[in-house]
């Protein structure tokens, strides 16, 4: 038998884990987990759960310490979804750039009502929708999506069934019984569909990678020379937009603390509120950030997590994805890049800002130009 060359890369592990561990114990989180996935073939780099053990000595194991949380944990992981529901409608032709969705009022379905947490009140475009985190606007466009259409590509995607990788240990995701209206609505902005780390992290490289979709793997390929065979999900142009608005997010939107200077980092927050007996916890939160670099040509995703983490006072008390996980990504990026062989650039050049430009969004006038117009 041929030896089996694994992908990951203990430097980067070494990296991950002890930011990892240093901002569970900053957000005195109960756990944590982060990855680092190679978006042209699906190979993982680096994968990391906390608490952990030590292999050596099982008889010291704490129980809960055997629980893989970035590949069998499956979570409701919040606005990363956000990315899907763009990517799909973008490549659907439901939307482009220059429409939008008016976010003035809740969405009231089947009893339940959306809102958003902080809200503009007014009709926002589709790259504003993004950079915002409005559920409202990916409701609406998720609605518009339809229940079958979303689930076709949730399959395309990966998300219905445990990763088909090497990894024995991969977790079911919770998908909904009865795939509604009601339940496209709230899949759009990344609640009532459970998945783990592995699963969102492998789906989100399919739409900034040109539009494949490759399974994770933990394995390197043995032919080199031979290309990676992938399933197209999305086209070359919607991988593009994407691109432009994960970036987006991290210049002006939520993810503004996961910016590493020089490494065109792009991303989406997410922070989603833990199931209990009788609903969901607002106290209790799985707050993530979903990153890719750099992102004129993405190579990596990287994804980092927090179970249960409490703000401090740095963060005004704030627990969400943008204040506690988004930083770790910027660490873990500046720490691992130099090492992936990633040069910084000059964010600022010509070149880089005509590459990831959204013209319908950077005129915030034109925008309100537009909503006062569609108001009247």
């Amino acid at each position: 038998k041929r030896p089996v060359r694994l992908s990951l890369d203990v430097r980067v592990q070494h990296k991950l884990r002890t930011e990892l561990l240093t901002s569970m114990a900053r957000y005195q989180a109960t756990g944590a987990a982060g990855l680092v996935l190679d978006v042209t073939n699906g190979e993982i780099i680096s994968m990391v759960s906390l608490p952990d053990f030590d292999p050596n000595a099982p008889d010291k194991v704490v129980d809960g310490r055997h629980f893989n949380k970035a590949s069998l944990g499956v979570y409701e992981l919040g606005s990363a979804f956000k990315i899907l529901t763009s990517a799909i409608a973008l490549n659907e032709g439901i939307v482009t750039f220059r429409d939008g969705y008016d976010t003035s009022k809740p969405i009231r379905i089947s009893g339940f009502t959306i809102k958003d947490h902080y809200g503009k009140n007014r009709w926002l475009s589709v790259p504003e929708i993004f950079i915002y985190s409005s559920n409202i606007g990916a409701g609406r466009m998720a609605l518009d999506i339809g229940a079958k259409t979303q689930k076709l590509y949730f399959g395309r995607l990966g998300l219905l069934e445990p990763a088909d990788t090497e990894l024995p240990e991969v977790g079911l995701p919770i998908i909904p019984a009865n795939w509604s209206r009601t339940q496209a609505v709230t899949i759009g902005f990344g609640h009532g569909i459970s998945v783990s780390p592995l699963q969102l992290s492998a789906a989100v490289a399919a739409s900034v990678n040109g539009g494949v979709f490759f399974q994770p793997r933990f394995i390197m390929r043995s032919e080199k020379n031979t290309p990676d065979i992938g399933l197209r999900v999305f086209t070359e142009a919607t991988s593009s937009k994407i691109r432009r608005l994960l970036r987006l997010s991290v210049l002006d939107g939520t993810g503004k603390n996961a910016a590493a200077k020089g490494y065109l980092v792009g991303g989406k927050t997410g922070t989603a509120e833990k199931k209990t007996g009788d609903g969901y916890d607002k106290d209790m939160l799985i707050s993530s950030f979903m990153g890719v670099f750099p992102m004129t040509k993405p190579r990596y995703a990287i994804f980092a997590m927090l179970d249960e983490p409490i703000g401090t006072k740095e963060t005004f008390g704030r627990a969400t994805g943008g204040w506690v996980a988004a930083p770790i990504i910027k660490r873990v990026v500046e720490q691992i890049a130099p090492i992936l062989s990633i040069a910084p650039v000059n964010e600022d050049s010509q070149r880089i800002r005509r590459t990831l430009v959204i013209d319908e969004y950077q005129s915030k006038v034109e925008a309100r130009t537009l909503a006062s117009f569609k108001a009247h």
